[in-house]
């Protein structure tokens, strides 16, 4: 942006003052390059009339100058007509249905102060060839794995348990030509913690699954949800 258009948009911009008799002399001068009749001041000009005339003033330079409002106000000089810049949106991380599958996470009613159990409910309209179920439980003081079962036969799946980045993880991985059947299945993993009512707001699970040739990912946490 060169000095003289900095210069005449400092001008137009000055038109927003209380003072009106600066006000208008400035409008008059910011408005006279772009060739817009000013009205002549007779009387007190209405509010209204001072932002229209100031508006005017700045749209004039800028668009004599070659830029876009925008790009002037947001710091970044952009040739008027182009294109904003693209914003990108955070996805919600949180999607508990996705093809055939529909998934629950909740802390089992029978856990106490010392020992919790954590579900993860999976439902399945269709038969599954692949399935992989993670469940990460926060380590939120004392946490440690006491165990782990699924309502599926265990020799379906391969299991494991890891410790990392603030979490216990435990995995299940059906093993190659082996079937999930439609229905309604539970993957539960069982840890001890520190004595007291434990916060599981941070804990999370996940499912990536196959049938026949569609893919599905679901991915949840441990706050009530409607069942069905």
């Amino acid at each position: 942006m060169n000095d003289d258009l900095r210069r005449r948009l400092r001008e137009a911009a000055a038109a927003y003052r209380p003072d009106r008799e600066r006000m208008l002399a400035r409008v008059e001068r910011g408005t006279a390059a772009s060739g817009t009749p000013v009205p002549r001041r007779t009387g007190r000009a209405s509010p209204w009339l001072r932002v229209a005339g100031a508006t005017a003033a700045v749209a004039a330079v800028l668009a004599a100058g070659g830029y876009g409002a925008s790009a002037v106000l947001g710091g970044q000089e952009q040739p008027v007509g182009a294109a904003p810049p693209a914003h990108s949106t955070a996805p919600d991380e949180r999607r508990t249905e996705d093809g055939p599958l529909w998934s629950d996470g909740s802390v089992d009613p029978h856990s106490n102060d010392f020992w919790a159990q954590s579900n993860v409910t999976l439902k399945t309209a269709e038969p599954l060839t692949a399935l992989t179920v993670e469940l990460r439980i926060a380590h939120t003081g004392g946490v440690a794995s006491t165990g782990a079962w699924r309502t599926l036969p265990e020799g379906d799946f391969t299991f494991r348990t890891d410790t990392g980045d603030g979490f216990l993880v435990y995995r299940w991985r059906l093993r190659p030509g082996r079937t999930v059947p439609a229905g309604t299945h539970v993957f539960a993993g069982q840890y001890d913690h520190a004595r007291g009512g434990r916060d599981a707001g941070a804990d999370s699970y996940s499912v990536t699954a196959r049938s026949d040739d569609q893919q599905a990912r679901i991915r949840g946490d441990f706050a009530p949800q409607n069942g069905r």
